[in-house]
């Protein structure tokens, strides 16, 4: 039977004598919960982890795409879409893109995240013609202004190859290298880092009705064979992250479990990345029916993240998020 530790995460200065830090950052543990499936949770001093787990829950990750993994860092969202649900059609002109992609550089996004296919509830497939189109020119302009790192967002290898070629440092992939399977080997021949997103079913189909046996555990499981298969397919261990796929196949009671246990997933030994930002379950509880109504409430998911050592929070609102992170990193002398 296999046995999940979750640390219980606190952030600040101000660490309880022989605490560990998580993922070498300014959140810290001295317990856990230890999870198995069909039986009680347990708690249980940090101590009693086994120590290749504790090893993995407080390693430093290496940097990803430059950037150092010790801290959070935001994931500037650029949609190049007609359809997207937040900011479909906004940027679709590549000198629009290109000037938000700049605005949210100098207002502090440390990565510019690339999209040119929706994957909304919803949402159909876009011919890979289509979605380089729409996406290696805009990385190419971006990466002529900025040497500041840019992820290319998509399911597919020849797009991801596009965007690489274009200048692109790191592959988000929601489908976590499942959709097709040539984007590991192209992934692993760059040599640059990749993103394995949870998702449920394809977007066109996912929030139709989706079920878990325990939707924390069974997300974990995935993404651990996930990473056993981009491993295998040549991707460097510390050159991946994870994302639970926060609205990806999941139900309101689904994203919420998925939040409270965030912390399990850096038993992975990799980067965390969470992106929630203006989702639908955001409306739902705290009210929005559009979704840029949705930034106060995004910026306190993104919040929650960041405390439960979160390294990569991919957000829309970067000015609104920055300056949460820096008042929260503030009050708690968080080093």
């Amino acid at each position: 039977m296999t046995i999940y530790y979750q640390p219980i995460v606190r952030m600040g200065a101000d660490r309880a004598l022989g605490a560990y830090r998580l993922a070498g950052g300014a959140c810290w543990f001295d317990q856990a919960i230890m999870r198995r499936r069909g039986q009680a949770d347990q708690w249980i001093a940090a101590d009693d982890i086994p120590p290749a787990v504790l090893a993995r829950l407080t390693r430093t990750s290496r940097p990803i795409a430059g950037m150092d993994m010790d801290r959070p860092h935001l994931m500037g969202i650029l949609n190049v879409t007609p359809d997207s649900f937040s900011d479909g059609g906004k940027f679709c002109a590549a000198d629009v893109a290109v000037s938000h992609a700049v605005a949210m550089v100098q207002a502090g996004a440390s990565i510019i995240d690339i999209g040119g296919e929706s994957t909304r509830p919803g949402a159909e497939t876009v011919a890979v013609e289509v979605e380089i189109a729409r996406t290696a020119p805009v990385i190419a302009a971006i990466r002529a202004q900025s040497d500041r790192p840019i992820s290319i967002d998509t399911r597919k290898a020849p797009v991801a190859q596009a965007a690489i070629a274009a200048g692109a440092n790191l592959v988000n992939d929601v489908s976590a290298l499942a959709y097709d399977m040539a984007t590991a080997a192209v992934t692993a021949q760059a040599g640059v880092p990749v993103c394995l997103m949870h998702a449920q079913g394809a977007p066109a189909t996912m929030q139709q009705d989706p079920r878990y046996d325990d939707v924390l555990l069974d997300v974990y499981d995935y993404l651990a064979q996930r990473i056993d298969h981009a491993v295998a397919a040549g991707i460097a261990r510390d050159r991946i992250v994870v994302d639970p796929g926060i609205g990806f196949g999941k139900t309101l009671d689904h994203n919420l479990a998925l939040l409270r246990g965030l912390s399990l997933f850096h038993a992975l030994g990799c980067p965390v990345l969470l992106g929630a930002s203006r989702k639908k379950f955001i409306g739902t509880l705290g009210g929005g029916q559009d979704a840029a109504d949705r930034v106060p409430g995004s910026v306190a998911v993104a919040l929650h993240g960041a405390r439960q050592g979160v390294q990569l929070l991919r957000v829309h609102d970067i000015s609104a998020t920055k300056q949460a992170l820096d008042l929260e990193w503030a009050i708690n002398g968080a080093v």
